[in-house]
C-alpha cells in the first residue's frame, strides 16, 4: 500500500507560524521558544544580535527557519523507505520524493517546565502512517550568560524503533565558517547519501561530514563555537542568506547506512552546546 500524502501540517515545504513565544534570557543571551512550531528556537540573541533566520525571512516554510529538533530522524529518508526488524517501511514524502527532518519539526510540543532561563519540552511520537513506532521526545534548553546547551532525546515506547537525532539551526549568513571535517559522505544523483565516505569536496555544500572537533562561525566581533557529542555534522551553505551547521548522530538516509536500533524503553541522546566568544566576553 502506497503511504499517506503528507498533510499541511506534515509538509516541510508549507507555512509554519511561529505561534506564541517563550522568552529565556540569561546575562546577554535570549532565546525565544515557539513551541506550536515543531518545539523551535525562533529567536537566539547574543548581545543584541540576532543569530537565527527568523519566520518571515527568507523562506516561510517550516523548513526553512529557526532552529529546530530533527526526530526521530534527521536529514532525508530516501523516497521515505526502509526496513526495520525485517519488516518494509514507507513514510509519506514531505519533501519532494523524500521523507526529510523527521515528524518533531513541524509539530505542537509540550511544555513539561519553563523558568527564566531554563525549559523542558516533550513530544508523544505518533503510530500511524507518519511514523509507526511511537515512542516519546523530549527536549531541554537551558540558557546561560555566554552559552546555550541543548539536549534531545528520544524513547521506545512499546516497539523497538530505529532512530537518528539531530539539530537544524538556520544560522544568518556569517563573515566566517571554520570547519575541518576529515571526511564527507558523497551524494547520489537524489542528493541523497551514500557510502563509502570520501575526503572532503570544495563548498558550497548540502553534504554529511565526519567531524570531532568544534565548527565556529564569525559574525561581526562574535565568535560561535559549536559543540555536540557527535561526530556527524550536515553543513548547508549553498544559500545566500544562510548557512545550517547540524549536529547529528548518524547521516541521511541514516535507517538504511547506518541503521541504530532502540528496544522498548530505550534512549538516545544528543548533547549540544553553543558558546559566543567576542569583545568583552567572559571566558571560562
Amino acid at each position: 500500500m502506497a503511504p499517506e500524502t503528507a498533510s499541511p501540517k506534515d509538509d516541510a515545504q508549507a507555512p509554519l507560524p511561529a505561534g506564541p513565544l517563550y522568552w529565556l534570557r540569561a546575562g546577554r543571551l535570549e532565546v525565544a521558544l515557539a513551541p506550536d512550531a515543531g518545539g523551535r528556537i525562533a529567536h537566539l540573541r547574543y548581545d543584541g544580535v540576532e543569530w537565527l533566520v527568523g519566520e518571515h525571512e527568507g523562506s516561510a516554510a517550516a523548513i526553512g527557519w529557526g532552529c529546530y529538533p530533527m526526530v526521530p530522524w534527521a536529514g532525508r529518508i530516501r523516497q521515505g523507505r526502509f526496513v526495520f526488524d525485517g519488516r518494509a517501511i514507507e513514510l509519506p514524502a514531505n519533501f519532494g520524493a523524500h521523507a526529510i527532518h523527521g515528524v518533531g519539526f513541524t509539530r505542537s510540543w509540550h511544555i513539561e517546565s519553563i523558568g527564566a532561563d531554563a525549559a523542558t519540552l516533550s513530544l508523544a511520537l505518533p503510530e500511524d502512517a507518519y511514523w509507526p513506532f511511537g515512542g516519546s521526545a523530549t527536549q531541554s534548553i537551558h540558557v546561560r550568560p555566554d552559552r546555550l546547551d541543548l539536549r534531545l532525546a528520544v524513547e521506545a515506547g512499546d516497539q523497538a524503533m530505529p532512530a537518528v537525532l539531530g539539530w537544524h539551526p538556520w544560522f544568518r549568513k556569517p563573515d566566517q565558517l571554520l570547519f575541518s571535517p576529515s571526511a564527507m559522505y558523497p551524494r547520489d544523483g537524489e542528493g541523497i547519501a551514500m557510502l563509502p565516505c570520501a575526503s572532503p569536496a570544495p563548498g558550497p555544500w548540502d553534504d554529511c561530514f565526519m567531524n570531532p572537533a568544534e565548527v565556529t562561525l564569525v559574525s561581526g566581533n562574535q565568535r560561535l563555537r559549536l559543540w555536540a557529542d557527535t561526530d556527524h555534522w550536515v553543513v548547508y551553505d549553498g544559500a545566500g542568506h544562510a548557512t545550517c551547521v547540524e549536529p547529528q548522530t548518524g547521516p541521511p538516509d541514516g535507517f538504511t547506512l547506518a541503521p541504530k536500533r532502540l528496544v522498548p524503553g530505550q534512549k538516545m541522546e544528543l548533547t549540544f552546546t553553543l558558546r559566543w566568544e567576542g569583545e568583552g566576553i567572559t571566558q571560562g
